[in-house]
Formats: C-alpha cells, structure tokens, sequence
C-alpha cells in the first residue's frame, strides 16, 4: 500500500485497529514507535545495481492497556516525519514484533482494519539464475522432500 492509500484510509476511520496475518488483532493499547524513510542500496544476483525507498514504521505494546492510538495522532506522527519523507508516495512496510524476531509486512485495508501482509523473497535476476520458471518458487519446506535421499540417522549420507 503507497502512503497516499494508506492516509485516505486512515482518515475514514475512527478506531485504528491493525490484524496480524492470521486475522488476529493486534492489541488494541500498540504505539508506533518509529516512523521513517527506509533506503536499500543493494546488487542482486546478476549483478544489477539497485535501490529501494519505502515508508517503514514499527508497531509495539507494552502494559499501558489504556493507551488508545487514533487515526489524529498517527497523522501527528506522518507530519512529524514529513522531513524525512517528503513528498513521495511510497510503499509502506510495517515492522511487527513476533515470537523470536521481528517480522516485516505489508499493509493492506478491509472492512476498516489494517491487515498486515506477509512478505516473500524472490530471485531478482531470474533471466540470469538458469532456474527453470516452473522451479523458480518452492513452498518453504518443500525442498526437503525433494532433495532427501535418505533419513537422517540411515548415515547413507
């Protein structure tokens, strides 16, 4: 979702409610504690030079179950930002404390919660990879079936 989506939403609501991936919600007491502008200078695998901006801000509780974010103070927050950002209609990533680590997400809007999306790796430089398309994306443990040729403890390998 750009920050443009994401503002034109936030302003038809009255309750800012966010939902994990699995449609849980969020605690309703979270803070954003950090808003800001994200840049990724990077080469992928064929070696191609790239760059990446996006809008990044990271959700979290503590025990402060009376505190309630509404949508005027997340517009404070954007505005307060606006140094960082600019004018630039970005993509926003959302940072989510999860059970060991934190955890990265898209956002979309429903039914007027926020839900975040899960985010996936991919080869950027498929056309230099010599992966066949058909091979190209593998559901996360699939592999291991595929290239097992033996139990662990059989000690064949």
């Amino acid at each position: 979702m750009k920050l443009s989506e994401f503002k034109n939403h936030l302003s038809s609501i009255t309750h800012f409610n966010i939902a994990l991936t699995d449609g849980q919600l969020v605690p309703s007491h979270f803070h954003i504690t950090e808003m800001g502008l994200l840049t990724k200078n990077y080469i992928d695998c064929g070696n191609t030079i790239r760059q990446e901006h996006y809008l990044s801000f990271q959700v979290w509780f503590a025990g402060d179950l009376e505190h309630r974010l509404l949508p005027s103070k997340v517009f404070k927050i954007m505005d307060a930002s606006q140094a960082l950002i600019g004018d630039n209609d970005l993509d926003i990533e959302v940072e989510y404390q999860m059970e060991s680590t934190i955890g990265k997400f898209g956002i979309e809007f429903e039914n007027g919660i926020f839900i975040l999306t899960p985010k996936e790796t991919t080869c950027l430089a498929q056309d230099h990879c010599g992966i066949p398309q058909d091979k190209m994306k593998v559901p996360l443990g699939a592999w291991k079936a595929k290239t097992s040729c033996c139990a662990p403890d059989s000690n064949c390998c």
